[in-house]
């Protein structure tokens, strides 16, 4: 009971409803102390008769973090989309993930910003449906192709699904926490945000490029590891699409890797 309740508070854990929480108490407090340490009727009065009106304000105030909620319950104890109990499926993930590590690489090299957004157990299909349809095998040259610079395809992200690339150019929902705040390069733009906020409302794996310094980076659970070389890349994609029953990947990825979450390592955020 305690490991669960400390699951949900990191997750919780720089979020806009806890801001939204603080300020609710904050709130809360001073209406009280005002009330019972100053003699004001005509206050105590309206306060007394808006309150209950606040309180049906809540579930409204906290509509996206209550929807996200219900989400995770609703797909507790889901098995992983690409969970294979036959050789020919985990061959076809293990292509797969070298296609998209390999194009990481070349694009990393020449520095053309790219996101990648692998579905696993929540469905991606209402983002798909943002971008260009493609349904076409993964292969590195299409990655190259699709995120070359001033392509049509090339601002957005491409979705991965059941072995194929979806669609392209999809519109994703960009993070609302702080992590990307407390990084020491606050210059990471709108791809490493999308990246948090898909991670966020889904269990997707996100693999982003940066086109200001060509590190690559993957996002998973509104957390993000940086400065990711070919061979770890792959390692930690390969752990995700296994169907590795992980409780909280990114920790046990980063135990793995001999990095330890909130430390600081300039890997992690």
């Amino acid at each position: 009971m305690l490991i669960w309740l400390d699951e949900r508070t990191r997750e919780l854990r720089d979020t806009q409803a806890v801001v939204l929480l603080r300020g609710v108490i904050f709130l809360l407090i001073l209406l009280a102390l005002l009330t019972s340490l100053v003699e004001l009727p005509a206050f105590s009065w309206l306060v007394s008769t808006t309150l209950p009106a606040f309180f049906l304000a809540i579930p409204v105030i906290f509509a996206p973090e209550i929807r996200r909620a219900l989400e995770k319950l609703g797909r507790a104890g889901t098995r992983p989309f690409f969970f294979s109990s036959n050789t020919q499926n985990a061959l076809e993930i293990q292509a797969m993930i070298k296609a998209v590590v390999t194009a990481s690489a070349r694009l990393s090299a020449r520095q053309h910003g790219a996101l990648t957004v692998l579905q696993r157990t929540d469905s991606l299909r209402e983002y798909a449906d943002t971008g260009v349809q493609m349904n076409a095998e993964v292969t590195p040259e299409l990655l190259l192709q699709i995120f070359f610079p001033n392509t049509p395809l090339h601002d957005g992200a491409v979705i991965i699904a059941d072995g194929k690339v979806v669609a392209a150019s999809c519109v994703m929902p960009l993070s609302a926490s702080g992590v990307l705040n407390r990084s020491p390069e606050r210059q990471m733009g709108l791809r490493h945000r999308a990246a948090l906020g898909i991670s966020e409302v889904s269990d997707a794996v996100c693999v982003v490029v940066s086109e200001e310094t060509g590190s690559v980076s993957i996002a998973h659970g509104g957390r993000m590891i940086r400065r990711l070389d070919s061979e770890r890349l792959e390692n930690i994609l390969l752990a995700f699409f296994r169907g590795a029953p992980l409780k909280t990947p990114l920790e046990k990825i980063s135990r793995f890797l001999r990095i330890t979450p909130g430390s600081s390592s300039e890997e992690e955020i």
